[in-house]
């Protein structure tokens, strides 16, 4: 349970968090912001395998791929609305 809760933790501090965040702020639509949010989540997985494809672990993938298209609808969302004071 604990690796699982690193795993998301890391991810959500890591590229697919961050970077889809700033990804999706790009952007006003919000399908294309979760796809590039996906996408982020995939070549963070596979960067940091050391592109050893035998070596990425389908549930690390899986929440790097869920987390980086959170992050981009967050973002996205986060275009949309603005700040409001």
């Amino acid at each position: 349970m604990l690796d699982i809760l690193g795993t998301i933790g890391g991810n959500i501090l890591s590229l697919p968090g961050i970077l889809g965040l700033a990804v999706g702020m790009m952007t006003r639509n919000l399908v294309i912001a979760s796809i590039l949010g996906a996408v982020i989540g995939v070549a963070e997985t596979v960067i940091f395998a050391g592109f050893d494809f035998a070596a990425i672990e389908p549930l690390e993938l899986g929440i790097a791929v869920a987390v980086g298209i959170v992050a981009g609808s967050l973002g996205c969302g986060l275009r949309r609305k603005g700040a409001t004071v």
